[in-house]
């Protein structure tokens, strides 16, 4: 179990259940490791690579004409017959430390996305200020993120 509270980092699991069956554990599956739960969130990633470790990139989100740029590293990659994800940790420039995982699992015949974070202020302003905002717009990107698998 993931405490509260991690080196000043907050904690965060939402789950979902985004399907059932065999057809939907394996698009699901396969999507995740594509980028589809962050490309179908309104997010642009350069490409549509299998995320892999150690790939440097940089995911882009468009709010109110402004283009926010966060510098990401993939971190791990996890595939099994009941789990498939990947987390990332944030890189310099990116509007909040930390990491996040992306992981869909499998329960029977229900398929489920988990979305996990460790976050804390980045260390440049004007993003170390807009903390207390960015945490509220990371409340509304994970309503997406458990949305963006479901029946595409």
């Amino acid at each position: 179990m993931w405490p509260s509270e991690h080196n000043g980092h907050v904690r965060s699991q939402v789950s979902a259940v985004v399907g059932q069956g065999d057809a939907v554990w394996s698009r699901v599956s396969r999507d995740v490791l594509r980028w589809k739960v962050k490309t179908r969130s309104g997010f642009a990633v350069g490409g549509d690579e299998p995320v892999k470790p150690g790939v440097r990139l940089t995911i882009t989100f468009r709010v109110l004409g402004i283009t926010i740029r966060e510098p990401i590293e993939v971190v791990d990659v996890h595939a099994s017959s009941t789990r498939v994800g990947f987390s990332y940790r944030t890189l310099p420039g990116h509007p909040v430390s930390g990491e996040e995982a992306f992981i869909v699992s499998r329960a029977g015949d229900e398929v489920s996305l988990t979305v996990r974070s460790l976050t804390k202020p980045a260390s440049q302003q004007p993003w170390r200020a807009m903390f207390p905002a960015l945490r509220i717009a990371q409340i509304v990107v994970r309503r997406r993120y458990l949305r963006a698998l479901r029946g595409h």
